[in-house]
């Protein structure tokens, strides 16, 4: 207990941690709407697409500033966001086909560019092996002040554009129809989905990164079927499985954060999966144990129905 208290003290800590709240928080609102346009998996090639830009970042500048890593991260994943577009789009090849192509291009150029960084004179010490599976605990007080602020930023819009996204993923046609920019909106949630993504690898991983995205949205459509509490429920979800992943990481040092964060997401999605009073799985068999046994009733009852029924 003392080292938890004299842990949650320590200022770096706290500043982890809010960066990794507000870094599940976001994560969880943008994967809704990430989830319900079914382009999930568009989050899994941005995350991938970003490692390049870190290492193309880091080989130009010489040193690991986090705010040049973003940038570099968030110009190549908008980068695999446009090929992603065009491909399918002058093209006859799918968008799951598209999106594995963009994805494995992309990572194993960022492999080779990290091997490349690795070999400079300060590569060894870069860190830059922690964009892969995250480690938060290795940010500096500098480092989590930007993501948190990215994250509220992203929060933000998210509260002020809510009702055209929302229009805009349930129907754009008819966003379109009403004179909105579908095109311009479409782009600001890709280009927001692109934000949370760059600012979580760090504490993340690229290779998990899409989880992130995923898991506590699909957790909080098990509870409710209204967009605007399910933004909320994921976006709860999604900054206690940050900061629950971030604790354990701290806690059992050697571990990387990414891993530990998908799997706390993991647990709650698998509570949803099992107890949510709509779509859970024990409330489906607790309801089909009824029709069963309801079933069952009507059928001893009928042979003693039927023959008062000839009587008559």
């Amino acid at each position: 207990m003392e080292q938890w208290i004299m842990m949650l003290q320590d200022a770096n800590t706290q500043w982890v941690l809010l960066g990794s709240l507000l870094l599940g928080a976001a994560s969880g609102v943008l994967g809704s709407f990430a989830l319900l346009r079914k382009q999930s998996l568009i989050g899994d090639a941005m995350a991938h697409a970003a490692l390049p830009g870190v290492c193309l970042a880091f080989l130009i500048t010489g040193e690991k500033s986090l705010p040049w890593l973003l940038l570099g991260a968030t110009m190549t994943g908008l980068l695999a966001t446009y090929c992603i577009q065009a491909i399918t789009k002058h093209s006859r090849v799918k968008m799951d086909t598209a999106i594995g192509l963009v994805l494995s291009v992309f990572f194993g150029f960022g492999i080779v560019l990290l091997t490349k960084a690795a070999q400079t004179t300060s590569g060894n010490k870069s860190g830059l092996d922690d964009f892969i599976f995250g480690q938060a605990a290795s940010m500096v007080g500098a480092d989590v002040k930007i993501i948190a602020g990215v994250s509220a930023v992203l929060l933000l819009l998210i509260f002020l554009f809510f009702k055209e996204f929302k229009v805009l993923t349930f129907d754009p046609d008819f966003a379109q129809g009403i004179g909105f920019p579908s095109k311009t909106l479409n782009l600001l949630l890709m280009t927001l989905i692109t934000g949370a993504v760059v600012i979580g690898i760090q504490a993340v991983g690229v290779v998990l990164m899409a989880a992130m995205l995923i898991t506590p949205a699909i957790s909080a459509r098990y509870w409710t079927e209204d967009l605007g509490r399910m933004v909320i429920i994921a976006g709860v979800i999604g900054a206690f499985s940050g900061v629950s992943g971030t604790l354990m990481s701290t806690v059992a040092e050697g571990l990387p954060t990414g891993p530990l964060i998908v799997l706390a997401a993991t647990f709650i999605f698998v509570i949803s999966l099992l107890f949510s009073p709509k779509r859970g799985l024990l409330m489906k068999l607790f309801k089909l144990y009824r029709l069963r046994k309801s079933v069952a009733r009507e059928q001893r009852l009928n042979p003693l129905v039927k023959p008062a029924r000839e009587g008559d």
